[in-house]
């Protein structure tokens, strides 16, 4: 017979694996993917090989888990605005990407892929599966969400996606992984998030919208 952990038990558990992913953070960023071993990690986090092992059986395991918290929305509720005003659903959307993007470490997360990529080639596909796929995927159920009231004339709402969301990382977040002082101000990023919205509002928005 098996008991449920205790919630005290569960709060211990959540404190360690968040110990474990922040610790691995630094060193994947510091040392590279190759150049971290999971006894290294445990270490930085001040917890047993045992209990890492427990929660992550393979660095594979450890670095998925990195990839999914730094593609997180911490949103309340829906992460996705309602539909039926396609300019607030796009500007909400389009602020919570420049957020995303700017996260400390998530311009080093990408350098790490790229610079593994030949020999661990998984971690390009981890990065893309776990982390960018599920966030665009977001986006384009929005988008149909807007097609399917009428707000929105869309006949390919993956390229949509692709169209809004680049008109912003190609501004907020590429320039990062050759320039590395490229950080825009506040203002900058929201005038490219108001006029990529302004884009999408001309070129698929209905006047039933």
């Amino acid at each position: 017979m098996t008991t449920e952990p205790s919630p005290y038990h569960r709060r211990v558990a959540e404190q360690k694996r968040a110990a474990i992913v922040e610790a691995a953070t630094r060193l994947f960023l510091d040392a590279g993917y190759a150049g971290t071993s999971l006894a290294k990690v445990a270490e930085a986090a001040g917890v047993s090989k045992a209990t890492l092992f427990k929660q992550f059986p393979t660095k594979a395991a450890l670095f998925d888990a990195i990839v999914t918290a730094s593609w997180t929305v911490e949103d309340d509720g829906d992460p996705l605005p309602p539909a039926g005003d396609l300019r607030a659903g796009l500007t909400a959307i389009g602020r919570r990407y420049v957020t995303l993007l700017t996260r400390p470490g998530m311009a080093a997360l990408f350098r790490i892929v790229i610079a593994e990529l030949p020999r661990f080639p998984e971690l390009g596909e981890t990065h893309f599966e776990r982390g960018k796929m599920p966030y665009f995927d977001s986006v384009r159920r929005y988008l149909d969400a807007e097609k399917a009231l009428g707000t929105a004339e869309l006949a390919d709402t993956e390229l949509a996606a692709t169209q809004f969301l680049g008109m912003i990382s190609n501004y907020v977040f590429w320039p990062r992984m050759l320039l590395v002082g490229w950080s825009p101000d506040d203002a900058s990023t929201a005038h490219v998030v108001d006029e990529a919205v302004l884009m999408m509002e001309a070129r698929y928005g209905t006047r039933e919208g």
